[in-house]
């Protein structure tokens, strides 16, 4: 009897993880379309090239070196013969150890899919690819063994013990791509035409408003694989309680950053702008993922807000600052990563705001001085910035061969 109860939570964990891995997979079209619908036309199949090329150099990176830098062990053992238990957040949780891999790496590819919005349309294919490589398979990997993996940093301190937490990652994953993604823009520049000679900051309109809206809710859903799935385990009351109620706090968050973005444009702009409420919507989910399975409902929708109302300040700023950002990346992911990071200890009583800083603060320093230097590299020995002339061409010709919308083309 006992050894029937074990094998049935074994299935019904290791199905629920498979699950909540594939919706997080999901979010790969997400970022696909968002991102298509947020560049011009020209540049539509090579944003989407880099996302799918992207989500592959992930899986085979973290399957060759990623995951045993961020977890150690022979997973891959345990992996190709089926054998072994994993132990999950949850007590007496268990899943097979080829889904814990599975769920692991979606959440690689998550944190490189941030990068490739930010440096949209003039970055050089392969030399983005370039960098998937290192970020998926050492950057990220080293970054996550220090947080998740529970190592010391550089065997001086482990966040673990100051008091630091991130319940699904919106230091992570999602503040980590953003630090890549700041370091790639930097080094990139931004796009011509973007910032006039006086300082003015001209809008650069996407393509395909209804791309990008869709991407959203796609997001959204696989969120909840992104965070229900954190909790490791759903296979008894305890547990399944908890996924409810991350599943509650995700959904809540997304609608709070939704509406504040929303209301903080209208009295900005005296506009409802789309693109800012889309962004909203992510800023909710990035600012409950620190801590999703700790606050009321009203404490997760506030937390949202907050997240959506700052996303609109961080985009506007990085435009003064010259930091150009086609899809609002570095504000939805990085800054409002940080504020989940920072909202944590209002919660959970184990986290302290110490702990948070300190996290944050290596995080973000590894990230960022890594992929700057990998970049500096990259852009040595490939370039990393596409001609003037294909940059005006569009993108999708000079480094693809083809166009997204062949029967609209000026030269047709």
């Amino acid at each position: 009897m006992e050894n029937d109860i074990f094998q049935l939570q074994y299935a019904l964990d290791t199905f629920y993880f498979l699950v909540c891995g594939a919706l997080v997979m999901w979010m790969a079209a997400g970022f696909a379309m968002l991102e298509a619908g947020l560049v011009r036309s020209k540049n539509t199949v090579e944003i989407l090239t880099k996302n799918v090329a992207l989500f592959a150099v992930a899986c085979i990176m973290y399957m060759v070196v990623g995951y045993s830098i961020m977890y150690g062990g022979d997973i891959f053992l345990s992996t190709i013969t089926g054998s072994g238990v994993v132990e999950g957040g949850e007590e007496n949780a268990t899943y097979a150890p080829s889904a814990d891999f599975f769920f692991q790496v979606v959440f690689v590819a998550t944190a490189m899919s941030i990068v490739s919005g930010a440096v949209a349309e003039r970055m050089k294919l392969f030399a983005f690819l370039a960098f998937a490589v290192v970020m998926t398979g050492l950057i990220y990997p080293l970054e996550g063994s220090w947080t998740w993996g529970g190592n010391p940093v550089f065997g001086l301190y482990t966040l673990g013990d100051l008091g630091f937490l991130d319940f699904a990652g919106s230091g992570i994953v999602h503040m980590a791509g953003a630090a890549a993604a700041l370091a790639g823009v930097i080094l990139v520049g931004a796009r011509k035409g973007k910032y006039g000679p006086n300082g003015e900051v001209n809008a650069i309109p996407g393509a395909n408003l209804p791309l990008a809206t869709l991407g959203t809710f796609i997001l959204w859903l696989g969120w909840f694989g992104f965070n229900g799935g954190s909790v490791l385990a759903t296979a008894s009351v305890d547990s399944a309680n908890a996924v409810a109620v991350v599943f509650m706090n995700t959904n809540l968050a997304a609608a709070g950053g939704c509406i504040a973005a929303l209301l903080v444009a209208k009295a900005l702009f005296g506009k409802a702008d789309l693109t800012m409420a889309l962004n909203g919507c992510l800023a909710g989910l990035v600012a409950i993922t620190a801590g999703p399975d700790t606050p009321s409902a009203l404490q997760a929708t506030i937390f949202g807000a907050l997240g959506g109302a700052l996303v609109v300040f961080s985009i506007t700023t990085l435009d003064k600052l010259k930091i150009d950002d086609p899809v609002g990346a570095i504000s939805v992911h990085g800054v409002v990563g940080l504020l989940g990071l920072l909202l944590v200890p209002v919660t959970n009583g184990d986290a302290s705001f110490s702990g948070q800083i300190i996290g944050a603060i290596t995080i973000f320093s590894w990230v960022f001085v890594a992929s700057l230097v990998t970049f500096y590299v990259i852009k040595l020995v490939l370039g990393l910035r596409v001609s003037e002339e294909e940059e005006y061409e569009g993108s999708d010709l000079s480094e693809c061969g083809m166009e997204a919308y062949p029967e609209f083309s000026s030269t047709r």
